[in-house]
């Protein structure tokens, strides 16, 4: 695993929200009396969802303080995870899967795509702030490769056309719709298939 380094430009300040304090406090809840540090990895994520994505060092010392627990174990927990980001990315965050699946199916074109819209560089902000890019490992949707993951939402199926289509509502402020962009619901067969009842009927 590479070395990962919080970022050198460091906001002096930070602490959740309203809608933010109250996601902690729910999950906090469901935490039995002094085990309330096991919710670290959760708060974490609150708070990098609050911070357009990614985590301040100054967060990590309020999630520390939050939970009542030594702040190098929280810097621990937040620079181990790769899902936590330690430097900026932009509120949209775009993750292309490259494994094998989706590098069969076109995953080269979606980081073409990448780089034509966004930046060059991945893991270098896009001329205007608002996104970044990067090749990741195995999102886990292989029968809908190829495939990328923006903030929370997967998208499936794509080609560079789509994938051109979706960035450009991304860095017009839009919200591109989610899921599979052949029309398949989920990961059903290609032209709704049933391939048990096609054996069945042989």
């Amino acid at each position: 695993m590479s070395l990962r380094r919080p970022a050198k430009n460091q906001p002096e300040n930070f602490e959740f929200n309203s809608s933010s304090l109250a996601a902690a406090n729910k999950i906090l809840s469901k935490y039995p009396e002094g085990k309330q540090q096991s919710a670290v990895m959760a708060l974490l994520y609150i708070a990098q969802r609050q911070n357009d994505n990614w985590i301040p060092l100054a967060a990590m010392k309020y999630v520390a303080k939050f939970l009542d627990m030594p702040y190098i174990k929280v810097y621990e927990v937040a620079t181990f995870y790769t899902m936590y980001n330690l430097s900026p990315v932009g509120k949209h965050f775009i993750q292309v899967c490259t494994t094998t699946p989706c590098m069969i199916r076109g995953a080269g074109k979606l980081v073409e795509a990448c780089k034509e819209k966004i930046s060059e560089n991945e893991c270098e902000l896009s001329s205007d702030k608002s996104c970044s890019w990067m090749e990741v490992e195995c999102l886990g949707a292989c029968v809908n490769a190829p495939m990328m993951q923006i903030n929370d939402d997967y998208y499936e199926d794509l080609d560079k056309e789509k994938t051109l289509k979706i960035l450009d509502k991304i860095l017009k402020g839009e919200t591109p719709e989610p899921g599979s962009y052949r029309g398949r619901i989920n990961n059903e067969p290609e032209n709704n298939r049933k391939t048990l009842m096609d054996y069945k009927n042989a």
